[in-house]
C-alpha cells in the first residue's frame, strides 16, 4: 500500500535556480526534462552524494559526477551527455547550493612563494560563464562543417586515454629495458596523442556538409581528419580550441599580501577539492 512520508516536508528543497549555458540545446530526447522557463532547480547534496565524490574510482571514471549531478540537478536525466560548455555552470550550482556562494581556497604567490588564505563569491564566477557560438561553421572550398560541444562522456574518455599515455610516459625513463624499445614506447606514446587529438577533433564536429552529401558518421569524420591537409586539420583545430575557451571559467587576478606581485590563477573544477566546504 502506497502511502505519503509524513516526514516530506522535511526533504531538501531547491537552494538556487540557474540558466544552463546551452539552453537545452545539444542534449538528445530523453536526457533533459525542460522547464517553462529553461531554469533549472538546484539542490543540495545529500550524505550519500557526498560518500559517492570520496570514492577514487568513482572519481576516476566519472560516475561520481554523473551520480552527483543527477542527484542535485534531477530535470537532468542522463549526466553522460551534458554538453561541455553546461559542465561548469553546473558544478558551480550545486557547490553553492550545498555549501553557499562564498568559497575559500589557497593561492601561492610564483614570485616569492607566499601561501595566503583567499575567498571568491561563486555568484560572480557563474555570471561570468559564457556560451560559445555554436552556430557558426568552417568552410573550406565547398566543404561546411558544423560544430557541437564535446559531452562529459566525451571528456571523461578521452581524460582517462590521456592519463594512461602520462603514466607510460613517465615510467620509460625508470624502465629496464633497453633503448631502442624506449624509444620505439615513445613513438607508439606520441602516436596515442595523434589519435586522442584526433578523435577529440572528430567528437566535436556534428555534421560535414558537402555538394553530394550530408556526413555525420563519426569514423567518417575521423578518416577525414586523419587525411586531410594541415591546412584544413590547423583550421577545425584552432576554431574548436577557441569555441572551447569561451566557456572556459576565466583565471583570477590576484596580487600578493606579501611582495604585492600581481599574477593570475586558475580556478579548476576537480570536484575532490572544490566541494570540499569552507573550514
Amino acid at each position: 500500500m502506497n502511502q505519503t512520508n509524513p516526514l516530506r516536508q522535511y526533504f531538501r528543497q531547491p537552494a538556487i535556480y540557474v540558466k544552463l549555458p546551452s539552453c537545452g540545446r545539444f542534449y538528445p530526447d530523453g536526457a533533459l526534462a525542460p522547464t517553462v522557463n529553461d531554469s533549472y532547480p538546484v539542490y543540495p547534496m545529500t550524505a550519500i552524494d557526498e560518500i559517492t565524490y570520496r570514492t577514487p574510482d568513482a572519481m576516476f571514471n566519472g560516475q561520481a559526477t554523473v551520480n552527483v549531478i543527477q542527484s542535485c540537478v534531477p530535470n537532468i536525466l542522463d549526466a553522460w551527455v551534458v554538453p561541455a560548455m553546461d559542465l561548469d555552470t553546473i558544478l558551480v550550482a550545486i557547490r553553492i547550493a550545498s555549501y553557499g556562494h562564498e568559497m575559500e581556497f589557497e593561492s601561492q604567490c610564483p614570485k616569492c612563494q607566499t601561501t595566503s588564505d583567499r575567498s571568491i563569491d561563486l555568484r560572480l564566477v557563474l555570471d561570468g560563464l559564457a556560451a560559445p557560438d555554436y552556430t557558426q561553421s568552417i568552410r573550406s572550398g565547398d566543404m561546411e562543417i558544423f560544430l557541437r560541444p564535446m559531452t562529459y562522456k566525451n571528456l571523461t574518455d578521452n581524460s582517462q586515454i590521456q592519463y594512461e599515455n602520462q603514466k607510460l610516459m613517465q615510467m620509460l625513463p625508470d624502465a629496464e629495458v633497453a633503448d631502442s624499445a624506449k624509444l620505439s614506447a615513445l613513438g607508439q606514446s606520441l602516436k596515442r596523442i595523434t589519435e586522442i587529438t584526433i578523435k577529440a577533433l572528430a567528437q566535436s564536429i556534428s555534421v560535414i556538409k558537402t555538394p553530394t552529401a550530408m556526413v555525420g558518421e563519426h569514423e567518417f569524420i575521423e578518416e577525414m581528419l586523419q587525411n586531410c591537409d594541415r591546412k584544413l586539420f590547423n583550421q577545425i583545430r584552432d576554431c574548436i580550441i577557441n569555441l572551447k575557451s569561451v566557456a572556459e571559467m576565466k583565471p583570477l587576478h590576484m596580487e600578493c599580501d606579501e611582495c604585492s606581485h600581481k599574477y593570475t590563477q586558475l580556478l579548476t573544477m576537480d570536484m575532490s577539492s572544490f566541494f570540499a566546504p569552507a573550514s
